[in-house]
């Protein structure tokens, strides 16, 4: 099924909304095709294409709601769904924190769309298969990896007005390469919008080197060590702590961002003066779409500076019971640095340790966002500014909150994909020091 265009998804948005004999109504319809190929051990295995379109309907009688979801939008399907919506809805009970839809809001366009992204095919698919997997043959290195691509549209309409409809896309590509004898491991991930700033070519060359450099792995006792964490690393940790910037549960006393007797720390130094953390939905690296989850519009506004925290996630409930304004929920996270690459901290280090990637994270207290993880992929001890030899992986038991309290310096920001959230990240490449590390890990 071809995407529906503006004036066809308003078009069935409206009529959803229309047909309803609830108190209020909204009708949200998206639809996405996204294209994959996967290749393991050197030889692709699966490519497909997903195609997939919803419409959602939610009605409300007072405080009761209930909402019922379709695939087919002629007139008496459509009637149906929202004859089933208002069914359940009249049998739920009351949401004591149920909000009204929001009157018409103004919202302005984001550039989430690429033509490039659109128009991949199955043949570009295989081409990056390709070059992933023919200069690790001839190295005689192991290539497995995954890419996805897909374009898809967000249409909303609700009973007081409100209305919106965008286009987005997105990519995403991993790939670990390993030596055959399985000794040495790298990795590298690229999380874009826009396809035409990605070559295949180009990136698994990071991943060769790391796998080739990776092999015979030293062993070094844990403990606190200066780290150079390259930013797809630094997310697996950000990405945790910043599920924690809700009010709500700041206010309640479950969060680290909770202050004793009540309230929360907005306004208040959490992390070091260099952490400066800004959501702007208009960013051309990190494009999201205007709106939130709630049809909040959403506003390009400081998240930390210099190290306090500016804002924090109030829900239309939260915002209204603490006579707060609701400002849309952040679709991305921007965290300023500076110019260097990651190989330039390595060039100023006189000891640590480069961690490539961090993998397998859980939490361990949340009022301090304390997480465990390990690292993986190509782990290298510094000396004097160079990468001397590969380390053994090593578990780590670190909170970020303590870890963006002992920056050293930071890199230069890039795009990276956050694992334990749905955020689009900008990232640097950090130097921390007095980094925890607990045991050796003995896999690869």
């Amino acid at each position: 099924m071809a995407l529906f265009t503006e004036a066809e998804a308003r078009a069935i948005c409206a009529k959803a909304v229309k047909m309803s004999k609830a108190d209020e109504c909204s009708a949200t319809l998206t639809g996405s095709i996204k294209g994959n190929v996967r290749f393991a051990r050197n030889d692709v295995s699966t490519a497909g294409l997903v195609e997939d379109t919803d419409l959602a309907v939610q009605v409300a009688f007072g405080k009761r709601t209930g909402v019922a979801t379709i695939n087919q939008f002629d007139d008496a399907s459509i009637e149906r769904c929202v004859r089933r919506a208002e069914d359940l809805a009249r049998l739920a009970p009351e949401n004591a924190e149920y909000m009204p839809v929001l009157d018409k809001q103004a919202y302005r366009a984001t550039p989430t769309f690429s033509a490039a992204t659109a128009a991949l095919t199955p043949e570009a698919r295989a081409q990056v298969a390709a070059q992933s997997i023919a200069p690790c043959r001839a190295a005689k290195l192991v290539a497995a990896g995954f890419l996805e691509d897909g374009q898809s549209f967000y249409a909303f309409a609700n009973s007081k007005g409100n209305s919106g409809y965008q286009r987005s896309t997105g990519m995403d590509y991993t790939c670990t390469v390993r030596t055959e004898d399985g000794r040495g491991s790298g990795w590298v991930g690229r999380n874009l919008q826009d396809s035409a700033a990605f070559s295949a070519d180009t990136e698994i060359r990071t991943a060769m080197r790391k796998a080739s450099a990776s092999v015979d792995a030293k062993a070094i006792e844990p403990g606190k060590y200066t780290v150079i964490l390259e930013p797809a690393a630094a997310a697996g940790l950000v990405s945790f702590m910043l599920n924690f910037f809700d009010a709500r549960s700041a206010d309640e006393g479950r969060s680290f961002l909770s202050k004793k007797g009540g309230g929360n720390k907005l306004g208040e130094q959490v992390f070091g003066p260099q952490v400066n953390i800004t959501s702007d939905p208009w960013d051309p690296q990190a494009a999201v779409l205007p709106w939130d989850d709630d049809y909040v519009p959403r506003e390009k506004m400081p998240i930390v500076q210099n190290g306090k925290v500016m804002n924090l996630d109030y829900s239309r409930f939260w915002a209204a019971k603490q006579g707060k304004k609701a400002i849309g929920t952040p679709g991305n996270i921007i965290m300023a640095g500076g110019t260097k690459s990651t190989a330039d901290l390595v060039r100023t280090t006189q000891r640590g340790i480069l961690v490539s990637r961090t993998w397998y994270i859980r939490m361990v207290d949340p009022q301090t966002v304390l997480l465990t993880g390990l690292t993986r992929d190509g782990t290298f001890y510094i000396e004097n500014g160079e990468i001397k030899y590969p380390i053994k992986n090593l578990r780590f038991n670190e909170s970020p909150v303590i870890m963006l309290n002992n920056i050293d310096e930071l890199g230069k920001p890039v795009r990276v994909a956050g694992d334990e959230s749905s955020l689009t990240m900008v990232l640097p490449p950090m130097r921390l020091r007095d980094f925890t590390f607990t045991s050796l890990s003995d896999a690869v």
